[in-house]
């Protein structure tokens, strides 16, 4: 499949070279993927996603910034493929990826109280789930960025659960669990309109956010979301060799 053969060699680049200092802060046996499943429980019409790390998986987060230009975003992606409209966005071109994401530095799941504070604006930290339709970026050295696109354009279609960001992401709000060495989500079947027949991958990265304010890796044009490394995939290649059991 074309649109991952990009995904290839620029992910295999970043595992060879650091995008920034910082980022070698959390190259740590917490990112370093052994395994990566995802299984069908017909009795619940769920699939549970699993990324298996040689560390604690999710005890590593952001230090945070003290602001949302240059905000540092950890993840462990699953790029999948799924078509970016089986999750609710408009057909458009792009790798469509679930993501668990932690981000000290903002919120960006309104409509879900992860720490269950009744405070629906600070919950950042606790790994949450995002879709995301993920693009070639040559600018960044992960070469990889959530698509963007024009708030003019109006015929842009984002699910309903999105955080209102200019991006193809979306807040899903689907449960997260660390435990051990192991981090999961549980996605409903009609979440992904009822396709559990896929193929995907796992990786681990470090994001960062631009807002064009300068400081962080605003220097010239920069993509709201970018991946400025790879830490490890699950595959080694990023072929995408798995199905779901």
């Amino acid at each position: 499949m074309k649109q991952f053969l990009f995904l290839i060699g620029f992910s295999l680049f970043a595992l060879q070279s650091f995008a920034c200092d910082k980022c070698k802060n959390y190259s740590n046996d917490d990112f370093q993927i052994k395994s990566v499943s995802v299984k069908h429980i017909n009795e619940l019409a769920a699939t549970v996603w699993e990324i298996t790390v040689k560390g604690t998986a999710g005890k590593t987060t952001p230090t945070p910034a003290g602001k949302l230009n240059g905000a540092p975003v950890l993840g462990y992606v699953f790029p999948t493929t799924l078509k970016p409209a089986d999750v609710g966005f408009g057909h458009t071109e792009g790798i469509l990826a679930l993501a668990l994401t932690s981000h000290p530095d903002f919120d960006d799941t309104p409509l879900w109280d992860e720490n269950s504070d009744l405070n629906y604006a600070n919950d950042g930290i606790i790994w949450h789930p995002h879709w995301v339709v993920l693009i070639e970026d040559k600018r960044v050295k992960g070469g990889l960025s959530v698509k963007q696109f024009d708030t003019k354009d109006t015929s842009i279609v984002l699910p309903p659960t999105n955080p209102g960001m200019p991006m193809y992401m979306d807040s899903p709000g689907f449960q997260v669990i660390t435990k051990g060495h192991t981090i999961s989500v549980i996605v409903p079947d009609y979440r992904l309109n009822n396709n559990t027949a896929f193929s995907y991958d796992g990786v681990a990265a470090f994001m960062q956010v631009n807002t064009g304010e300068g400081g962080g890796h605003s220097g010239g044009d920069q993509p709201m979301l970018g991946v400025y490394s790879v830490f490890s995939i699950a595959s080694g290649d990023l072929s995408l060799p798995y199905k779901v059991k």
